[in-house]
């Protein structure tokens, strides 16, 4: 997904040169291309990530569209208050690009986990959130804004789902993946990959499962949401981030003022911090976010669902 970012980026700052690349000390063997080919338009500003949303608030006044880069909590959560008030109020043209999603640092703990970005963020008027899940997708979200005017926000994997190949971006559009009249799973981001997986397990258990990827959290696709609120007969959310604030709760407002009474249950990181740390596969699985935990979940919510009974 870095890749997808710094190779779209260089074409268009060939084509525009009022594109600038911002770093608080990263991007070390990532952005050498970008620096080499313009380096009075690349600042790396150390461990200064408040002071480099500054540095962009007053690069976009003088007509500048600049992109920002560091680790997830630290392009977001340090500089909450830059962002808000330098960028958002302001609607400069900046865009901040978080890596890291979820739980993509892994070893690295809680420090450098990303489960509360998409909350924050989306909280911001004139602010646009994305969260890409494959290659091809990033590489379209970044082509939107690199042409576009106004503050946004991006999260991506370390790595990216590799299926399937969307084929056309619209910004604010979900994607539909697959058709079913059972289920419904809305998922976002890299763990698409997990969804996948557990839509296989399940059409083979003969659920018939709806499959939506909405990459753009912010502003939110409410139709193809309201499509699987009224042709299926429950809708789960699955994310990697807080199950507080995120695209679950999103989709759960759709939920609540369609006034459909739909079976709807989300799945993402507890309201927790970890006691324990891992390598992220070993992470999800202990959250219950592995293609089989996934598909274990569901059944068991399901069969109460056609039991008739509470579903808790």
């Amino acid at each position: 997904m870095r890749k997808a970012f710094t190779d779209t980026l260089t074409g268009f700052a060939r084509a525009n040169k009022n594109i600038f690349l911002l770093t608080g000390d990263l991007g070390f063997s990532v952005f050498e291309g970008f620096k080499n080919e313009f380096p009075d338009r690349f600042y790396d500003v150390g461990v200064a990530e408040q002071n480099m949303i500054g540095l962009a608030a007053g690069l976009s006044m003088s007509g500048k569209r600049v992109f920002v880069y560091s680790i997830i909590p630290f392009a977001t959560m340090r500089c909450f208050e830059q962002i808000r008030n330098d960028l958002c109020m302001q609607n400069q043209d900046v865009k901040i690009v978080g890596v890291g999603a979820g739980l993509h640092y892994g070893t690295a703990g809680s420090t450098h986990y990303a489960a509360e970005d998409i909350s924050i963020m989306k909280s911001l008027p004139n602010m646009k959130v994305f969260s890409p899940a494959t290659q091809q997708e990033t590489v379209s979200v970044f082509r939107f804004m690199a042409t576009h005017h106004g503050p946004m926000y991006v999260r991506l994997g370390k790595a990216c789902c590799a299926q399937p190949q969307i084929k056309r971006f619209f910004m604010g559009r979900g994607v539909l993946l697959r058709n079913g009249s059972d289920i419904s799973i809305i998922s976002t981001g890299s763990i698409l990959s997990n969804a996948l997986e557990a839509g296989d397990i399940l059409a083979g258990k003969g659920i018939s499962v709806r499959l939506i990827n909405i990459h753009t959290i912010k502003p939110i696709d409410k139709e193809i949401i309201m499509d699987a609120i009224m042709q299926t007969k429950a809708v789960f959310t699955l994310e990697e981030h807080s199950i507080i604030g995120g695209l679950g709760d999103s989709v759960a407002a759709i939920v609540a003022e369609s006034g459909s009474g739909i079976l709807f249950r989300k799945f993402g990181l507890p309201d927790a911090y970890p006691k324990v740390y891992g390598e992220r596969n070993y992470m999800l699985k202990k959250y219950g976010l592995s293609s089989q935990d996934i598909v274990k979940s569901i059944l068991k919510i399901w069969q109460s669902y056609k039991d008739g009974k509470t579903v808790l």
